[in-house]
């Protein structure tokens, strides 16, 4: 019997890796070197816009502060899920709230519940947002003007936040 097994990018739910511990170790250096090359490959793209000709010097000294300050980024963003998950456990064995009913669907299916997809979609936000903050940080401490750091911020937040939030989990 042949078992699926589905690898996200850009930091999985937190949640998953409690659902499949024995997934953990392999699943780690995978999740790990493609954030990085992911990271790295929209960084450098950015460079290459703004016809950046010390392209390559820039990445040597960025690429590791880039890819660190994505995952703190992300723990951000799940820290807002794992709310949801804390909401949601201790909601059991009392009489039933009313976020009862759509928290559920934040750690299962985002898209099963409006407020659950509004709740997934600000984790990203969130993330986003600290991902633009901090990197532009890194950028301008490297030498970009500020132009130049906020568009690459801007690149890197939008294409590296964690969308695979909204990835439906099997629960």
């Amino acid at each position: 019997m042949k078992r699926e097994v589905r690898i996200y990018n850009m930091i999985i739910p937190l949640w998953l890796l409690w659902l499949f511990p024995p997934l953990f170790p392999w699943v780690l250096p995978i999740i790990l070197l493609g954030n990085l090359a992911i990271d790295t490959a929209v960084l450098s793209l950015a460079l290459k816009a703004m016809k950046r000709t010390d392209r390559e010097q820039l990445m040597e000294h960025l690429w590791w502060r880039i890819w660190w300050r994505g995952f703190a980024a992300d723990a951000a963003g799940m820290a807002w899920l794992f709310l949801a998950l804390i909401l949601w456990e201790m909601s059991f064995g009392h009489r039933p709230t009313f976020w009862q009913k759509w928290l559920g669907f934040v750690m299962g299916d985002p898209f099963g519940h409006p407020v659950a997809l509004l709740w997934t979609l600000t984790a990203v936000a969130i993330a986003g947002v600290c991902i633009y903050r901090l990197d532009r940080k890194a950028l301008r401490s490297a030498g970009l003007t500020g132009r130049e750091a906020h568009r690459a911020a801007l690149a890197l937040a939008i294409i590296t936040a964690p969308w695979t939030f909204l990835i439906p989990t099997p629960m």
